[in-house]
C-alpha cells in the first residue's frame, strides 16, 4: 500500500516517522520525499541530482523515476525531492496519478511499501485523491487538531506523537479527526539525538519500532 503521510502543523515530526516506517518496515521500501529534509535526517548527502519535484514539473515519463532513487541501506530507497525553488502545489492530478501508478507498480515489482513524506501544511489537493491510505502526523496540540478539523483533504488515519504532560489525549483527538489512530509513537529522546547526529537508520528505540511495524502492516491499517 501506498501510504502517504503529512501534517498540518509544523514540528509534528512527519520527516522522522515517515523515515523510520520506512527503515523499520519488513519488507523492501521506498520513501517518497516531498518535503525535502529525508537526507539530512538520514544522513546522507543531499542528492546532486534532479529529484521528484523537478520530474513532476517536466514532462519525462514515469519509467525515469528509477534513475533518480538512492539507495538508504539494503531495504530502503529514497526518492528525493531535488529541488526546493520548485513549487509542487499547483501540479495537476494528471501528473500525480501518473507518481502514485509508478508507485504502486515499484510496490509489486519489490513486494514492497511506499512511503510519501508530504510536508506540513496543505496537501496538493491532486495528490490527496490520487491516494487511499492518508495518514495525519499529530501531536495532542490544540492548535493542530483546529488545523485538522479545517483542513480541505480528510485523513484516513492519524499518527499520534505523544508527549508527557499534555492536556489532550488519544480519545481527544479520535473525537476530534473523526478517523482511527493506527500509531502512537512516544517522544523519545534518543530519537532526537539520532536526527541529530544524522543517524537515524541506525536502530530506533524498541517502542517505536514497534509502533510503526504494526501501523505497516496491511491488516492493521485496514482496521
Amino acid at each position: 500500500m501506498v501510504t502517504l503521510l503529512w501534517s498540518v502543523k509544523g514540528g509534528s515530526g512527519t520527516t522522522v516517522v515517515a523515515s523510520t516506517m520506512a527503515l523499520q518496515s519488513s519488507r523492501p521500501s521506498l520513501i517518497v520525499d516531498l518535503d525535502g529534509d529525508a537526507p539530512a535526517v538520514l544522513g546522507l548527502a543531499e542528492p546532486d541530482r534532479p529529484g521528484v519535484a523537478d520530474w513532476l514539473h517536466a514532462h519525462g515519463e514515469a519509467g525515469q523515476l528509477v534513475d533518480l532513487v538512492v539507495d538508504v541501506d539494503d531495504g530502503t530507497a529514497l526518492l528525493p525531492r531535488g529541488s526546493r525553488s520548485l513549487e509542487i502545489a499547483q501540479i495537476g492530478r494528471d501528473r500525480w496519478r501518473q507518481l502514485i501508478e509508478w508507485a504502486r507498480e515499484w510496490e509489486q515489482r519489490h513486494d514492497g511499501h511506499v512511503v510519501i513524506d508530504g510536508g506540513t501544511g496543505d496537501l496538493p489537493s491532486g495528490l490527496a485523491a490520487e491516494v487511499e491510505t492518508r495518514w495525519l502526523v499529530t501531536r495532542a496540540c490544540y492548535l493542530g487538531l483546529r488545523r485538522a478539523q479545517a483542513s480541505a483533504v480528510r485523513p484516513t488515519a492519524v499518527v499520534l506523537v505523544a508527549e508527557a504532560g499534555r492536556t489532550l489525549h488519544e480519545r481527544d483527538v479520535r473525537r476530534s479527526i473523526g478517523v482511527p489512530i493506527v500509531a502512537v509513537v512516544d517522544v523519545d529522546p534518543a530519537m532526537a539525538r539520532s536526527v541529530d547526529s544524522g543517524l537515524l537508520v541506525s536502530p530506533a528505540p524498541r517502542g517505536v519500532r514497534r509502533a510503526l511495524r504494526r501501523a505497516c502492516q496491511p491488516e492493521r491499517a485496514a482496521a
